[in-house]
């Protein structure tokens, strides 16, 4: 009775701990002859047929022939001299790139302004945190946005984006003053 009495918690945790991992591993010795059968079943079993294809139609082409009308699905001649690049604006390319230039519009957000007047300020802060001070005819955005006006609790932009032409055509965008 007195070696029962010598043995520790922690060696009867030990030692019930080692009997659970013999049993469990018991199980695995069984092995995988019924997964194989399983799987020799189902790949001798036949798949349910395939639905035929269906038939494609054929449509006639139409041939705009009114010669004295525009045809509707081609460009006008608007287009195609923007499309030439002789007309229209066109972004700046000698320019150096302002450093919000490399964030997306959506990106930016307004916190606030400094100044009244002519002379106001807005700050914008970019997505890694910093907060830049930003005037009138400065540019922001990834589409060429120029700051047209700085109001309270918004900025005005002017953005150029491409027309599908070759060509170039501005858009107007502004960022509100963000909640708090």
């Amino acid at each position: 009775m007195s070696k029962l009495t010598a043995i520790r918690p922690a060696q009867v945790t030990r030692i019930v701990l080692t009997l659970a991992v013999a049993l469990v591993l018991s199980g695995c010795t069984r092995g995988m002859s019924d997964l194989r059968d399983w799987v020799d079943q189902e790949k001798h079993k036949k798949g349910a047929p395939v639905p035929a294809l269906p038939v494609i139609k054929t449509f006639e082409t139409f041939q705009y022939a009114d010669q004295d009308k525009r045809d509707p699905f081609s460009p006008s001649t608007a287009e195609l001299q923007q499309g030439n690049g002789n007309a229209g604006p066109r972004p700046d390319e000698n320019r150096t790139k302002e450093p919000l230039e490399m964030f997306a519009l959506d990106s930016l957000k307004m916190v606030g302004t400094v100044g009244t007047g002519a002379g106001m300020e807005v700050l914008v802060k970019d997505p890694g945190g910093v907060i830049h001070r930003v005037h009138r005819n400065e540019y922001m955005g990834q589409n060429y946005g120029r700051v047209t006006a700085i109001g309270e609790d918004h900025i005005d932009l002017v953005e150029l984006v491409s027309n599908g032409n070759g060509g170039w055509m501005e858009r107007p965008a502004s960022i509100a003053l963000g909640e708090k």
